[in-house]
């Protein structure tokens, strides 16, 4: 009986991601508007130039990338297909990881590009990467997470301590525990194609 629920459970999970709508959206300009006033708030510091320019290049740059990895999918059934091989990209850590290169790029003066991972020590959820903007020299209290995988290409962005979704903390933090617990012998390596750079 308890197989035959998990059939049904599978074939119920395929058929909602059969008639789900997901891939990019247009972006309204109101949202980028939205997004610069929250950068900008990140302290008088920011640039509002880059303010602009970064909010710009954030909702911009999750349409390109939503289009590469081909989106169709919620971010999990979409994951399943990455790990399948059926998808090119598009796990959490590949949108933080191109979201950052592209922001990088950019160069800012006033704003600083930081990464974080949620959910790292759980036994039972996956953990979840994310690209952050912060005013130059900030912490990660003080930034504002970028997260296009959350809602399948469409940015969902917040600032840390309001994004009561994830606890975030700062990538290398993450990164040096499981340097530190693969060289005790008590994890294998890093999560699949995890860098710990």
């Amino acid at each position: 009986m308890a197989r035959l629920r998990g059939i049904w459970a599978a074939l119920a999970l395929v058929f909602l991601a059969a008639c789900s709508d997901y891939g990019p959206i247009e972006v309204a300009p109101d949202d980028v508007a939205r997004l610069e006033a929250g950068l900008l708030a990140l302290g008088p510091e920011v640039d509002p130039e880059e303010a602009a320019r970064a909010a710009r290049i954030a909702f911009d740059y999750t349409g390109v990338l939503a289009r590469e990895y081909e989106i169709t999918d919620s971010p999990l059934i979409h994951n399943t297909k990455v790990n399948m091989g059926l998808k090119p990209r598009g796990l959490c850590w590949h949108w933080a990881e191109d979201l950052e290169k592209r922001l990088l790029a950019e160069d800012f003066q006033t704003l600083d590009v930081l990464r974080a991972i949620a959910n790292a020590e759980s036994d039972w959820l996956i953990d979840h990467s994310t690209a952050l903007l912060a005013p130059r020299g900030g912490s990660l209290e003080q930034a504002m997470v970028l997260d296009p995988w959350r809602y399948g290409g469409r940015l969902a962005w917040a600032r840390v301590p309001e994004d009561t979704r994830y606890d975030w903390v700062p990538q290398e933090v993450v990164h040096a525990r499981w340097r530190s617990e693969i060289a005790a012998g008590t994890r294998k390596g890093p999560p699949v194609g995890a860098s710990l750079q």
